[in-house]
């Protein structure tokens, strides 16, 4: 299944598969134009505040096929694979000729002690090619302390970037950045609906490509391409095959998914920050300027790096069902498991009413490297089937 030939034959798809492919472009881009390019660590750095301060958001990612000999000089191995292979980018000047500046959100655990590393090795050996630096520091607990707290970090963030950028940044440009996502994450959920419901028409490969090109690229012209290739997607064939919701390990690339794919399995959600997660909220103009860009990040679905285990069982029971799925694939990265502490409750959850589920754990990175994976899919395919397990 993957990426089908229908999806080839659209000229929007095209272009954000090229934008997906070649990630480096829109970058590029920007700054021969003149723009400041901050790159993302994290999934919670507010890009309403980076495009009002009219500078380009990229996403930060890790290349599998990259040697890792200066992140093997600074970094344990027991740090999380895909997070050791972005770590190498950052510091062996691959970012350095890409980036102006560098933001981090404290997501997951690993990415804060990526923080702590970054900065003492940027204390100790200055001559390093590491973009300069700031740390957004969330708190994820929805109290409204702690949300006047956020607000206060936020505000230390907006001003960072008035410092990057040599001006202000005003409410209204904010206001004006904040409608350019929302209308991006609609056309987004737009495309949503054509994974779920009773016609798939959109496979999960065919989805990352569409929403990972975002990440890379300028968000009008992202948006305007999402909207072309909803309608062209109207007419694709019916995807055909037993239903999967995804959750675990995000991946940057399609290598798992084609896996999946490859067993029969058609993909119609996930919750992940490479995913669904990514469009989930919108930003709220009604709401000071600085709270309404708090409450779109502290507010939208819960990721299982910052929640409650209660909290990532219904919000996985609400996103199955939204999506229609009939089974769940769990999966998770060796030295990426805390999603696993979500898992027997949430396994639980999904047998009470009769939702099938696989499991992998501690898997190796790249995807590649997984002996047995194909094999494993396509017995629990025809499980999904009703064949025998």
């Amino acid at each position: 299944m993957s990426i089908r030939s229908c999806a080839m034959e659209s000229k929007a798809f095209l272009a954000l598969k090229d934008a997906y492919d070649h990630r480096e472009k829109g970058a590029a881009a920007a700054r021969a134009a003149g723009v400041k390019v901050v790159g993302e660590l994290g999934f919670d750095v507010p890009e309403e505040l980076v495009l009002a301060a009219g500078m380009f958001p990229v996403r930060i990612y890790a290349d599998p096929g990259k040697s890792l000999e200066e992140t093997d000089k600074y970094l344990e191995y027991s740090f999380e694979p895909v997070v050791r292979a972005q770590f190498e980018k950052i510091i062996d000047g691959t970012y350095g000729s890409q980036l102006d500046y560098l933001a981090i959100s404290n997501s997951t655990d690993v990415i804060i002690r990526i923080f702590l590393y970054l900065r003492e090795l940027k204390r100790v050996e200055p001559e390093k090619p590491v973009p300069p630096i700031t740390f957004i520091d969330w708190l994820f607990t929805r109290h409204r302390l702690h949300q006047m707290r956020d607000e206060f970090v936020i505000d230390l963030f907006k001003k960072q970037l008035e410092e990057w950028a040599g001006r202000e940044i005003t409410d209204e440009q904010i206001r004006e950045a904040g409608a350019v996502l929302n209308e991006n994450r609609r056309a987004l959920r737009q495309m949503a609906q054509l994974r779920h419901g009773q016609e798939v028409r959109i496979s999960g490969s065919e989805a990352m490509v569409i929403i990972g090109a975002g990440f890379f690229m300028d968000k009008k012209e992202h948006t305007a391409l999402v909207k072309q290739v909803t309608e062209d997607a109207k007419s694709w064939p019916v995807l055909e095959g037993p239903r999967v919701f995804y959750t675990g390990a995000n991946h940057e690339d399609l290598a798992l998914y084609e896996k999946i794919e490859a067993a029969g399995l058609v993909i119609v959600g996930e919750d992940t920050d490479w995913g669904d997660r990514s469009y989930d909220r919108d930003y709220n103009p009604e709401l000071p300027v600085i709270r309404g860009v708090v409450d779109r990040y502290l507010f939208r679905e819960f990721s299982a790096k910052k929640a409650f285990v209660s909290q990532r069982v219904e919000a996985l029971d609400r996103e199955v069902n939204a999506a229609g799925a009939e089974g769940v694939i769990f999966y998770t990265n060796q030295y990426d498991e805390v999603a696993t502490w979500d898992m027997p409750k949430q396994r639980k959850s999904l047998e009470s009413r009769g939702i099938k589920h696989i499991t992998f754990g501690r898997m190796q990175w790249p995807v590649s490297r997984n002996e047995g994976l194909d094999e494993k899919l396509a017995a629990f395919a025809q499980e999904m089937k009703g064949g025998a397990q």
